[in-house]
């Protein structure tokens, strides 16, 4: 299988809350450190990378160095509509078309304008020749994207103005985005999961729609946020036994005296924790019967960790690009 690494363009999406961008970030220093050059794509307002590797917040539209190799960028459609604009038509030209009230309404107006400037801005990230003659190129660009059913608009715009603008600049570049989206060997997807039975269901759906609207499958799926199976089923008896719930449990009552609060507060332990064994067993053998629900459709599934800390920040970033190394 070929590498996702090897790609032009990972798009990564999935439900709303499931860690995308975490994991965005992290094939993103993955790649970094393999040595590509590669830059992780925000949209929507979104400008969190940079505070997340330690540096002030990112202006919008512009590309922040996050660390050797690895930028990142908050796309703002409007700066991206006047660079391809200038592109398309020289700088003063491009200006004067921005500005022009029935083109401002046009963009407004058009269903799926804002996302589809986005694509060409993104697409634009790929080429070795960018807008900017001293812009940077990218071995690898990384699509943050927005949750399941806004990507797929996001990745559908292509197709929208395709068969409005049948000819001319807009059906050229549409063209152009639709070859990069539909070829494997350019662009991969990945969903991102959480180990339940709703976010399982969406990467499926998310499936169906690539492959309904684009004619691609997944590439990947992500399950983020997985507790270890701790105890085999036969360790987990002796536990329940051993707090005296099993049925092997010894009957005898606690001797009197003053040994009588203490062997009693022991026993209401002993039992607590066999309680929470269980919980914690029960809740792990769901998560990966939810794997194993994706691997029944022949997925390439990769597990990772669920982090034990108040919050997400560079070096448990790190360790999850060091797990995806392993796996993908």
């Amino acid at each position: 299988m070929q590498s996702l690494l090897e790609r032009e363009l990972v798009v990564v999406t999935g439900k709303g809350g499931v860690g995308k961008t975490t994991i965005a970030a992290a094939i993103g220093l993955l790649a970094a450190h393999r040595g590509l050059r590669a830059i992780v794509v925000e949209v929507g307002d979104q400008t969190r990378l940079p505070e997340l590797f330690g540096h002030p917040p990112g202006q919008t539209g512009a590309e922040n160095k996050l660390q050797e190799r690895l930028s990142s960028i908050s796309i703002d459609p409007d700066r991206a509509l006047l660079e391809w604009l200038q592109a398309l038509g020289g700088r003063v030209s491009g200006r004067v078309l921005a500005s022009s009230g029935t083109f401002q309404y046009f963009a407004a107006a058009a269903p799926g304008a804002k996302e589809l400037v986005s694509m060409v801005k993104i697409w634009e990230l790929t080429q070795g020749r960018r807008w900017q003659r001293r812009a940077v190129g990218y071995d690898l660009v990384v699509l943050d994207a927005p949750a399941t059913g806004n990507a797929l608009g996001m990745l559908g715009s292509p197709q929208t103005f395709g068969s409005i603008a049948r000819v001319g600049p807009i059906a050229g570049q549409a063209q152009r985005l639709r070859e990069l989206l539909e070829e494997p060997e350019r662009t991969g997807y990945v969903a991102v999961t959480l180990p339940t039975d709703m976010a399982v269901t969406e990467a499926l759906e998310l499936q169906d729609g690539l492959r309904a609207q684009l004619g691609r499958t997944l590439d990947a799926v992500i399950v983020n946020g997985l507790l270890p199976q701790r105890f085999t089923p036969a360790e987990l008896r002796l536990i329940v036994e051993s707090s005296g719930d099993g049925p092997d449990a010894g009957g005898s009552a606690p001797p009197a005296g003053a040994r009588r609060r203490g062997v009693a507060a022991d026993a209401v332990v002993r039992r607590s924790a066999a309680q929470a064994a269980q919980t914690v067993h029960d809740r792990a053998r769901f998560q990966h019967n939810q794997l194993q629900r994706l691997r029944r459709r022949s997925f390439e599934v990769a597990g990772v960790p669920f982090v034990w800390a108040a919050g997400m920040d560079l070096p448990a970033i790190e360790r999850v690009a060091e797990q995806l190394g392993r796996k993908l």
